[in-house]
Order: structure tokens, then C-alpha cells, then sequence
């Protein structure tokens, strides 16, 4: 491998939107810099899930049921 192309790794703080804290080791900012998240994944959608629900009017799925109704497998 290659000498001195690997990013420096350090300690530094995370800190969640809901205050929780904890250390761990980055690529991000220098020794003990704290980065403050905008976004948690315990309360994002994008990671929860969210509440979205799916809503076929008319789509793909209501096209395929159609199209294959009679086959009667």
C-alpha cells in the first residue's frame, strides 16, 4: 500500500438533536471538535420510516391487477 495517502482519524464529540452525546472516530474537523447534527436518524423519516402511505390512484399497481384480473392461476 501506499505510505501517507489515509485521512487522519481522531476523537471527536457528536452531539444529537435530542442532547444525547457520545465520541467517536473521524475523518470530520480536528481532535475534540464537537459536530452538532441538524438531522437525527432516531426521528427522521429517513431512517424511521416516517409516515407515508402509499397511495395507488390509478398507478402501476392498479394497471398490472387489471391486466392479469383474468388469468386465474
Amino acid at each position: 500500500m501506499k505510505a501517507d495517502i489515509h485521512p487522519d482519524y481522531h476523537m471527536i464529540k457528536v452531539v444529537m438533536t435530542d442532547g444525547t452525546e457520545y465520541e467517536t472516530r473521524s475523518t470530520w474537523g480536528a481532535e475534540g471538535d464537537t459536530m452538532t447534527l441538524e438531522i437525527d436518524p432516531k426521528a427522521h423519516p429517513a431512517w424511521t420510516g416516517g409516515h407515508q402511505h402509499l397511495l395507488d390512484r390509478g398507478g402501476r399497481v392498479s394497471k398490472f391487477k387489471k391486466r392479469f384480473e383474468g388469468l386465474g392461476l
